[in-house]
């Protein structure tokens, strides 16, 4: 949820402690530490979580994730059984990994759904691996679906968002662990703002416009 911010994520802590220790340990080996530290070295950037300017205005999708755009296309949800716009973000290790909301909305309904970890970067990811998809409504009657999918090597999705709870544009609501993507189903009549292979950085970056 949103907590003041820490510089790292509180979800990394137990793994940049366990690292730590191995490292100093290790350190009597001499140059045969050096893996374990270049592992803590690892954690700590990935687990980093810079507080993030909102960009945009109330219509404003934002992106719930850095990363890079991999799919901007009309789809079905499957969540909302609708034809939508469909935009995903890759996420790859040395991205930050904390997840945002794209719009202030309340939740009204959430699907946790176990499944494969394929690559991230591939469409049928979305469908086939471990993941988590929120139904976001906004004050005017906008429905945006955002899941979350794991990835290659992630094997645990973090949601804190529950059926009832409000958020507001860019609030942290989970986090992915070590590699995953981002995919949203947006009306069809959304301004899409990206294009495929573009960078973009959570909360600070506009996907699109809703009308």
């Amino acid at each position: 949820m949103n907590y003041p911010h820490p510089i790292i994520a509180r979800e990394g802590w137990p793994f940049i402690g366990v690292a730590l220790a191995l490292a100093v340990l290790s350190s009597a080996l001499g140059w045969l530490s050096l893996p374990f530290w270049l592992i803590f070295v690892f954690c700590v950037q990935f687990f980093r979580d810079p507080a993030r300017v909102i960009a945009g205005s109330a219509k404003s999708i934002v992106a719930p994730a850095d990363g890079r755009i991999v799919v901007v296309e009309e789809a079905e949800d499957p969540y909302l059984q609708r034809r939508a716009l469909k935009v995903s973000v890759f996420m790859n290790v040395f991205n930050v990994h904390s997840n945002r909301m794209p719009i202030a909305a309340s939740v009204l309904g959430k699907w946790y759904k176990p499944g494969s970890f394929l690559n991230a970067a591939l469409d049928k990811a979305s469908l086939e691996n471990e993941r988590c998809a929120l139904h976001l409504k906004t004050a005017d009657g906008s429905d945006v679906t955002c899941v979350q999918i794991a990835g290659l090597v992630a094997r645990r999705i973090l949601n804190y968002a529950e059926v009832g709870m409000s958020f507001t544009a860019g609030q942290r609501y989970g986090f992915i662990r070590f590699g995953s993507r981002v995919d949203l189903y947006l009306p069809l009549d959304a301004k899409v703002k990206v294009v495929i292979g573009e960078k973009v950085s959570a909360s600070s970056t506009v996907l699109a416009e809703l009308v």
